[in-house]
C-alpha cells in the first residue's frame, strides 16, 4: 500500500511492529527515523524523510494496521529571545545613494542574532507576523550599509494546489506532484514602513531572486524554476512585484480566511514550463502490487496510478458491477442512483484514462506471463460502431467514403498460453479517425509510417518488447494477420535478439522477391517437407472442418521496399501451408507465414502453424467485448469517456474469457479461486434447488458448468464445453442469486473493498 508517498509492504509493516514491540517506549520521531534508515527513504539532499514517514505511521495507526506508542508529551518550543539591539528606523525619505549599499543576506540558523532580528522585524511590522513557516524554507534579511537592517524576506515550499496556477502552468496531477518542489513561495516580504526610498522594494526583490536558486539548491539539492506569492488586494496593490516583472495569473479560492488573493509568479529559468510539465515515466514493473487482494478487482487494478483513493474504490466497484451484469447498460449494472452517478463521474474524470486502467491490468498480466515458457500475443484491430449515438463528441468515420458510420478504432494485443487460455491485455490503442482524412487513402500511402495507422503494429510490438525484458524466462511471440505484413515491423523485430519473436501471415499482393523469384513462387517450387492436419474454426456460414495441408519451410532473405531502400535486407523463416483436398465449394487454406523464430525442422514448422492458428482467439475476445460487455451500447457524452469505459470493459471481457478457458485447462482447481463463499454456496443451492449448500466447494469445472446452465447451456454430449455466451449470461443470474442468499443468510456477497492512497 502507498501512504504519503511511501510503499508499506508486509515486510515494512512487520519491521514497524517488531520495533515497537522491542522498544515500547520509543518515541515516534525515533521510530520514523529508524524506518527511514531501514528503507533508505531520503530526500534529494540525503536527509531522512522522517516527517512524511511520521504522517504515514499515524495514518497506519488510525486504520488499525499498526499500534503506535502513546505520545508522552507535546513539545513546547520556546520562542527565540529578542534581538540584542532594537530595530528602529525613523521616518525618512532617502535616495538610493543616501541609503548606501543594499544587500540581501541568508540566515543560516535560527539561533543567530540575524534570525532574532528577522523575527523582530516581522513581528513588529508585518500583518501576518513571523510565522509559522511551513516546509522547506530560506529566510533573508535586508541590510543597508548606512541604516542597518531595513527588511526581511522568507521563501518556503509552494502551495500544494492552486487552480489558477496549475492551469496556467499546464500541470497534470502527476506532473504537479513530481515537480512541485521546483516551485518556491515568497511567504514574507517586508521593508521597514518608516523608510521611504523609491523603487527599493523591486530592487530588493531582484537581489533576492538573483541568489535564491543557488541558495535553495545548496540547502535542498533541488533548483527551483518558479517563484509564486500572494497579494491581498484589500491591503496592497502589488506594484513592487509588477515593477520587478512578476505576473498576476489569477486568484486563490479564499478557503482559508474567506479572502481571495492575487497570485503572482516569477520564472527563474527560461524553460520553466517545460521543466515543470515533465511528468516522470513510470515503467512497467515499477509499481508495487497489492499483496493480499480482497477480490479479483483489487488483484487486477491494485497498482492503478490514481492519486485519489476514492477513484480506486470506485474502479473496483464498477468492475465488479460490470462483470456481474455484463450485458446491462450502466444504470442497470450499477443497480442504484448513487452508484450510477458515481460511475458517470468516474468516466468523465480527467485524472482517469484507459491507459491508466489497462496499465494496472497489464502489471497483473505480467505476473501470469512469468509462469509460462511460451506466451502468444496476437494483435488485431476492430471497429467500435457508435452510429446510433451521433451526439457523442469526438467520434470519427470508421469505413470508406460511401459509409457514414462513426465510432472508434481499437487495436489491442492479448496474451494467451499455447493452450489458448487468455492471460490478459498487454496493449490497447484507441483513436477516432479524422473526418478530413476520409477518402484520402492515396495521400496516406505517401506518408511515413509514423503518420499512418500502420504504426499501431510497431507500437504494440514495442510494448511487448518492454514486457519481454521483465519476463526473460518466457518467450513472447507477437502474431499478426496479413495487415501486419510490413517491412518496418520485421525491421523492428530484428533489432534485438533477446526481444519477442514475430509471426506474421504474409499478404500475397506484396511483391516480395527471394532469389529473383516472387516469394510465393519460390516457396511453391520447393519440395514438400511434410503434411499436417489443422482445425479450421467455424466462421459465419462456413462450417468448421479438419484440413489436410502440405507444409514447406525455408530461410529467406527479404529485400527492403523502395521507401526503406537505405535499410538492409532481412533474414526470416517462411512456412508455406496449402490445403490439398479442399472441396469445390470451399476456398482452400493457403498460409504464408513469416517469422523471426527459427524453423529448422518440420516439427518447428508445425509449431509455428499451431501458433498462428491461435490468432483467432483474439477475435473471440472481441466478440465477448462487443456481445458480452455490449461496449457499443455504452452511452457517454464524449469519446474520451467511452475510452475510459472501454478500459474497464476490456478487463471484464478478459475475465469472462479467462474463466471459460481456465475451467478447461485446470478443471480440478477449487472453485474458490474465482468464486466467493457466498457465490458458490448460492450457486449450488440454486442449481440443486436445496436450501443447504454442500460442506465442500465444487471444482472449478463443476462450478463453471453450473453457471453456464444458469445461462442456458444444456450440457448434452454433443454440446462440448460451455462457451463465453452462456457463461456471461449465467454470471448475471448468479449475481442476483448471491445477493439474495447473502441477505437471507446474513453474509456479505462481496468482501469489503480497500484502496490505499
Amino acid at each position: 500500500m502507498q501512504i504519503h508517498g511511501h510503499y508499506f509492504t508486509k515486510t515494512v509493516i512487520r519491521e514497524i511492529q517488531e520495533l515497537v514491540k522491542a522498544k515500547p517506549g520509543i518515541s515516534r520521531r525515533e521510530l520514523s527515523r529508524q524506518i527511514c534508515r531501514l528503507n533508505d527513504w531520503r530526500s534529494p539532499n540525503g536527509n531522512l524523510k522522517e516527517m512524511s514517514c511520521r504522517k504515514a505511521l499515524v495514518e497506519l495507526d488510525r486504520q488499525g494496521i499498526i499500534d503506535l506508542p502513546f505520545v508522552k508529551s507535546v513539545a513546547n518550543f520556546a520562542q527565540s529571545p529578542p534581538a540584542d539591539a532594537e530595530v528602529d528606523v525613523s521616518l525618512v525619505n532617502l535616495t538610493f545613494a543616501e541609503l548606501g549599499e543594499v544587500t540581501v543576506e541568508p540566515i543560516s540558523s535560527r539561533y543567530t542574532n540575524a534570525s532574532k532580528l528577522w523575527r523582530t522585524l516581522l513581528e513588529e511590522h508585518h500583518y501576518l507576523g513571523a510565522g509559522p513557516l511551513c516546509g522547506a524554507q530560506i529566510r533573508y534579511i535586508v541590510k543597508s550599509s548606512n541604516y542597518g537592517y531595513v527588511g526581511a524576506l522568507a521563501f518556503t515550499s509552494a502551495t500544494w494546489a492552486l487552480k489558477d496556477r496549475d492551469e496556467h502552468i499546464g500541470w497534470s496531477e502527476g506532473a504537479r506532484r513530481a515537480n512541485l518542489d521546483k516551485v518556491v513561495l515568497n511567504a514574507r516580504f517586508l521593508l521597514v514602513p518608516t523608510l521611504k526610498v523609491a523603487n527599493l522594494a523591486s530592487h530588493v526583490l531582484s537581489l533576492a531572486l538573483s541568489r535564491l536558486p543557488k541558495d535553495w539548491e545548496e540547502r535542498y539539492s533541488i533548483r527551483p524554476v518558479l517563484v509564486e506569492t500572494f497579494v491581498d488586494p484589500e491591503r496592497f496593490s502589488g506594484a513592487c512585484y509588477r515593477a520587478a516583472n512578476w505576473r498576476c495569473i489569477g486568484q486563490t479560492a479564499g478557503r482559508r480566511d474567506g479572502k481571495r488573493k492575487n497570485i503572482l509568479i516569477y520564472p527563474l529559468a527560461p524553460s520553466w514550463r517545460e521543466i515543470l510539465c515533465l511528468e516522470p515515466e513510470i515503467k512497467l514493473g515499477e509499481t508495487p502490487r497489492i499483496e493480499d487482494p480482497a477480490n479479483w478487482a483489487e488483484e487486477e487494478f491494485g497498482s492503478v496510478r490514481f492519486y485519489d483513493p476514492r477513484l480506486k474504490r470506485r474502479l473496483y466497484t464498477i468492475a465488479q458491477d460490470f462483470l456481474n451484469k455484463c450485458e446491462k447498460n450502466i444504470p442497470e449494472a450499477c443497480g442504484s442512483k448513487a452508484k450510477t452517478i458515481g460511475a458517470y463521474r468516474f468516466f468523465q474524470n480527467k485524472e482517469v484514462s484507459m491507459e491508466a486502467i489497462l496499465d494496472a491490468h497489464t502489471e497483473a498480466t505480467i505476473e501470469r506471463i512469468k509462469n509460462h515458457r511460451v506466451v502468444l500475443a496476437p494483435q488485431d484491430t476492430t471497429i467500435l460502431d457508435y452510429s446510433t449515438h451521433p451526439m457523442t463528441e469526438g467520434l470519427g468515420p470508421t469505413n470508406g467514403i460511401e459509409n457514414n458510420s462513426i465510432g472508434l478504432i481499437l487495436h489491442d494485443t492479448v496474451a494467451f498460453t499455447e493452450n489458448g487460455t487468455p492471460l490478459g491485455v498487454v496493449d490497447a490503442q484507441c483513436w477516432a479517425r479524422d473526418q478530413e482524412d476520409k477518402g484520402k487513402s492515396r495521400r496516406r500511402k505517401e506518408l511515413p509510417i509514423e503518420q499512418k495507422e500502420s504504426v499501431k503494429w510497431l507500437r504494440s510490438f514495442q510494448k511487448l518488447a518492454q514486457i519481454q525484458k521483465l519476463c526473460p524466462q518466457t518467450t513472447l511471440v507477437s502474431i499478426g494477420d496479413r495487415e501486419s505484413d510490413i517491412y518496418e515491423l520485421f525491421f523492428e523485430a530484428m533489432q534485438n535478439d533477446a526481444g519477442p519473436k514475430l509471426l506474421v501471415r504474409a499478404e500475397k499482393t506484396r511483391s516480395r522477391l527471394v532469389e529473383e523469384k516472387l516469394l510465393w513462387d519460390y516457396m511453391a517450387s520447393r519440395e514438400t517437407d511434410g503434411t499436417l492436419q489443422i482445425h479450421i474454426a467455424r466462421q459465419g456460414g462456413r462450417k468448421g472442418r479438419i484440413a489436410s495441408a502440405d507444409v514447406r519451410f525455408a530461410e529467406v532473405e527479404l529485400s527492403p521496399p523502395k521507401r526503406c531502400s537505405s535499410n538492409p535486407s532481412i533474414k526470416l523463416w517462411a512456412v508455406y501451408l496449402v490445403e490439398t483436398e479442399a472441396s469445390e465449394d470451399v476456398a482452400p487454406v493457403e498460409w504464408m507465414l513469416l517469422t523471426t523464430a527459427e524453423v529448422k525442422t518440420f516439427k518447428d514448422a508445425q509449431k509455428r502453424v499451431e501458433w498462428y492458428a491461435m490468432r483467432w482467439r483474439i477475435e473471440v475476445y472481441h466478440r465477448v467485448l462487443k456481445s458480452g460487455c455490449r461496449i457499443e451500447d455504452r452511452q457517454l457524452g464524449t469519446a474520451e469517456s467511452l475510452e475510459t469505459c472501454l478500459g474497464v470493459d476490456m478487463v471484464v471481457a478478459w475475465r469472462i474469457y479467462h474463466l471459460t478457458m481456465l475451467g478447461r485447462e485446470t478443471p480440478d482447481v477449487d472453485c474458490t479461486a474465482f468464486f466467493s463463499n457466498v457465490e458458490w454456496k448460492a450457486l449450488c443451492c440454486y442449481v440443486t434447488k436445496t436450501p443447504t449448500p454442500p460442506q465442500k466447494p465444487p471444482s472449478l469445472k463443476e462450478a463453471i458448468y453450473m453457471v453456464a446452465k444458469m445461462g442456458g447451456f444444456l450440457g448434452r454430449k454433443r454440446d462440448g464445453c460451455p462457451g463465453t455466451t452462456t457463461l456471461w449470461r449465467g454470471l448475471q443470474r448468479l449475481d442476483t442469486a448471491s445477493e439474495m442468499y447473502g441477505i437471507i443468510r446474513g453474509e456479505e456477497s462481496r468482501p469489503p473493498l480497500q484502496a490505499w492512497p
